[in-house]
């Protein structure tokens, strides 16, 4: 699973890092102010859970310890990602405003990682 995971969020931090520079290169003299704001905010997202899912492989790799919730956070991590971060590279390009009804799904998914987190400290000694 860390092998899967590190690899994941390698791609996902080299990606965001590349939307931000299509976001500011081209996409700045072709989307409005408010559009560019929803995009960067994608890309935000996706590299702070990029990151934290660099930090479950971490964890992953030394713990004995909650194994299964470590697993949860990856997955939810990567979920969120997916959904909140794509969801908001697809309003920004497209203006289809139903699209950001699916953004919150993504942020319960980046909640869920955190809480997996917060309960996988109760297993360390």
């Amino acid at each position: 699973m860390t092998r899967f995971f590190l690899a994941l969020a390698s791609l996902f931090a080299g990606l965001s890092v590349a939307a931000g520079a299509f976001a500011s290169h081209a996409l700045k003299a072709k989307l409005s102010v408010r559009s560019l704001e929803v995009f960067e905010t994608g890309a935000k997202y996706q590299m702070y859970h990029a990151l934290a899912l660099l930090f479950v492989v971490l964890l992953l790799s030394r713990a004995e310890a909650a194994q299964g919730l470590l697993t949860a956070a990856g997955f939810a991590f990567v979920v969120g990602i997916l959904i909140f971060s794509g969801s908001l590279y697809a309003l920004a390009l497209t203006g289809n405003r139903q699209l950001g009804a699916i953004t919150p799904l993504g942020g319960v998914a980046f909640l869920v990682g955190w809480g997996c987190l917060f309960l996988a400290a109760f297993s360390y000694k």
